[in-house]
């Protein structure tokens, strides 16, 4: 499970440092790829063979499908960690989610997410002050 939220810089080579907790858990090898609202998601190897697989189930029928199997999988890439507990984003990724030096790093419960500090920052503004409504919004599907 990951959870917390970090700030790190991304450097001009575009690497981001990932934090030591989310180390443990994802491994040497991870993958990242686009997420939503304009982030990026890493996942561990084992994760993605999960949403891989959900991601083939999608009709291909349906245009919509297929071009949301085509961007989650032509933006993925498996990255290593380095000895410095880096990770080196493809560039077209850190353009995708607007990442320039200051970003957060955050636990999505069965993922990580990068977010632009100016991205985030008003997301969870508007995260917090909606917090209870969404709650109870989300009852249904909680506890």
């Amino acid at each position: 499970m990951f959870m917390g939220e970090y700030a790190h810089n991304i450097d001009k080579k575009g690497r981001i440092i990932i934090p030591a907790k989310f180390r443990e858990e994802l491994g040497d090898t991870l993958i990242i790829t686009r997420g939503l609202d304009g982030c990026l998601s890493i996942y561990t190897k084992e994760q993605w063979q999960l949403i891989y697989e959900q991601l083939m189930k999608l009709p291909s029928t349906k245009k919509d499908a297929r071009m949301f199997v085509r961007m989650m999988t032509s933006k993925a890439a498996e990255c290593e960690i380095d000895a410095q507990g880096r990770i080196l984003i493809p560039s077209s990724l850190i353009k995708l989610a607007d990442l320039t030096k200051e970003c957060r790093i955050i636990g999505a419960a069965n993922h990580v997410e990068i977010w632009s500090k100016e991205r985030w920052e008003p997301l969870d503004e508007d995260g917090d002050a909606a917090f209870e409504e969404i709650a109870e919004n989300l009852t249904e599907f909680l506890l």
